[in-house]
């Protein structure tokens, strides 16, 4: 592979992560719960992006992929054993320069309450709301979370009433 080509295939990963960070920014938002864990996990979902970024064919919408990578990395690092959010290292010819475009303040802590009630829910279900609050249909729902559409329906329903209950308790 000549240089031109890596920094092609660069390039372009570089502005699709920019065009659709807000993507990461969300689960991050959903899966950590302090400003460095959040920041440590959209560096890992970036590397992993990265190293999954060749078996993106384009069968379905790059968001739906970028969703299934960043979903799978958020949940495989919060299942590890006590739920630390580990990190890998990139080598200097590996790092993006991703600028961020990150909410202002106001708006964040407006979201503050909901992204509570929503991290008390399991894995799954943060991930079915989050993509739910995307308003994503239950068919790319259910592609994306690699199950079936009436199961995503189903589960969806549960969920949203575990954070009704969640959200009238904290009132």
């Amino acid at each position: 592979m000549d240089w031109k080509t890596v920094e092609t295939r660069e390039t372009k990963f570089t502005k699709l992560i920019e065009d659709n960070q807000g993507i990461v920014h969300k689960i991050c938002r959903i899966y950590t719960d302090s400003p460095e864990a959040h920041e440590d996990l959209f560096q890992e979902i970036v590397l992993q992006l990265w190293k999954s970024f060749d078996s993106f064919q384009g069968d379905s919408k790059f968001s739906t992929w970028m969703y299934r990578v960043s979903l799978n990395t958020a949940i495989t690092l919060i299942r590890k054993k006590n739920r630390t959010i580990s990190t890998s290292s990139i080598d200097s010819e590996s790092y993006f320069d991703v600028k961020s475009n990150e909410e202002d303040e106001e708006k964040q802590e407006r979201l503050k309450m909901l992204y509570a009630s929503i991290r008390l829910l399991n894995e799954v279900e943060r991930a079915l709301v989050l993509l739910y609050l995307e308003d994503l249909p239950y068919r790319e729902i259910a592609v994306t979370l690699g199950i079936t559409e009436v199961n995503a329906r189903v589960k969806m329903n549960r969920a949203k009433e575990k954070l009704k209950e969640i959200m009238n308790r904290n009132r």
